[in-house]
């Protein structure tokens, strides 16, 4: 270790301990996209930070179809989700570009639930939930089996859009109840991506379309719907956020027309834009502060902001503010398109689609260092960043995951190459790491 590491290491040690970055220890779950909290953060010693195709691996399971759902974790399961075409299927290239648009197939598809053992890697059990010919089309890099999934421990509810939100039995698999989506119309043909999560017994969905969108409470014992809510008619792929603080808990979602936060009825609490114009990020919390933003690459408008609690009715700045009593800080062109941010410490990281990384105060939004990139070379990167250890790692499609020294200064410690295509932010459970490539599992872990 360099001088300037270890100098880094020590003012990093101090901030990885707060009980709001416990999130992902091993003594917690990893339920659904990005994590308790959606944060992508976790805390524990003996997490992995070196890894190859071979080098400790614990094992690789090969998993049929196509899905870029990330892997949840709870207990000794681990799920994911595929779907598994009649026929070949075309091979997605990596990076960003245009004219990835697909006509909506003719084959039947195989719509399937994979649990496996943590231990082994063996497919303890997989449930198809549905069979038919897909009733929309989606851009060659989405798949129909994109929407991660989250488990309570009793179930594991799984939402395919355009097809329906199945609950599966946690242990064998059978069906519990099972809700089917009228299929709608997604902008330029590019498919859906938003997962469902769970709060407090319910399940919330956010199906964004260019034809009926609405926000979904559902129960999550029984299946029975508790209210829907219309939204603006506008394709958007993001995740919801449930927000709880001290004067509340409100539900977040990200989108094109607004930002907007709901309470558990429903109703309307706060909105606020502009955002971009392709919304994927998933909103977050960390410092008492929520993180939202976008940033479709072609537009000129890709904002961040950090929202205090508490705000109502129209937040939004007005022209040539940065921040006001509702808003601690934003930045009007820092947010990114497929990758969402991550808060480690008292620091706000960027990963960029293309590589570039940059670092902020997450308090008060003042830039630590601008863009940095990690590598020419890279296709592109759309997992999201998680971090432990004083490090975080960021992983392009190539599979090559950069593992950068958190702290005020930026620093690339190694890379980690797997070289396989992947998408999926991955899962922290036990002491390991789960992730997703295009056609397998891995779980790697400290080997003796």
């Amino acid at each position: 270790m360099t001088r300037a590491h270890a100098l880094a290491a020590l003012l990093i040690a101090p901030l990885i301990v707060r009980a709001e970055q416990l999130a992902g220890d091993a003594r917690v779950e990893w339920p659904q996209f990005r994590g308790p909290g959606s944060t992508g953060v976790a805390e524990d010693a003996d997490l992995p930070d070196t890894w190859s195709r071979t080098h400790n691996v614990a094992w690789k399971t090969a998993i049929p179809g196509q899905g870029w759902s990330s892997p949840i974790a709870w207990g000794d399961r681990i799920f994911v989700t595929s779907v598994i075409a009649a026929g070949d299927t075309e091979t997605p290239q990596r990076g960003l570009y245009f004219k990835g648009e697909r006509p909506a197939p003719t084959a039947e598809h195989r719509y399937v639930v994979y649990a496996i053992d943590f231990a082994t890697g063996k497919i303890a059990w997989q449930r198809e939930v549905h069979k038919g010919v897909p009733p929309g089309a989606r851009h060659l890099k989405n798949t129909f089996a994109s929407e991660t999934p989250t488990t309570d421990g009793t179930r594991v509810y799984a939402a395919f859009g355009n097809i329906g939100i199945f609950a599966l039995d946690f242990k064998s698999g059978d069906p519990a109840w099972s809700m089917q989506l009228t299929p709608h119309p997604t902008r330029f043909g590019w498919g859906t991506a938003s997962s469902p999560i769970l709060h407090d017994g319910r399940l919330y969905y956010q199906s964004d379309n260019e034809q009926a969108s609405s926000l979904t409470a559902i129960e999550a014992a029984t299946g029975k719907v508790l209210w829907r809510i219309p939204r603006p008619k506008e394709t958007n792929w993001s995740t919801p956020f449930v927000w709880t603080h001290d004067a509340r808990t409100e539900i977040v979602t990200n989108g094109t027309s607004a930002i907007r936060s709901y309470g558990l009825d429903g109703s309307p609490l706060w909105e606020l834009r502009p955002s971009s114009t392709h919304v994927i990020t998933t909103p977050f919390s960390a410092l008492g502060l929520l993180f939202v933003s976008s940033g479709y690459v072609g537009d000129s408008t890709r904002p961040v902001y950090a929202v205090r609690p508490g705000a109502s009715g129209d937040i939004s700045l007005k022209s040539g503010e940065t921040s006001s009593a509702q808003i601690a800080w934003s930045l009007p062109q820092g947010g990114t398109y497929n990758v969402s941010p991550i808060v480690y410490g008292d620091h706000y990281y960027t990963l960029f689609d293309r590589g570039f990384f940059t670092c902020h105060d997450a308090k008060t939004g003042k830039e630590i260092y601008t863009k940095v990139r990690l590598d020419p070379t890279a296709s592109g990167f759309t997992a999201s960043p998680w971090a432990y250890q004083g490090k975080i790692f960021a992983m392009s499609e190539d599979g090559t995951t950069y593992v950068i020294q958190a702290g005020p200064s930026f620093s690339v410690i190694r890379q980690n190459v797997l070289d396989e295509f992947t998408m999926a932010s991955p899962a922290i459970h036990r002491r390991s790491l789960i992730i997703r490539t295009a056609s397998s599992l891995y779980r790697i872990a400290t080997q003796p």
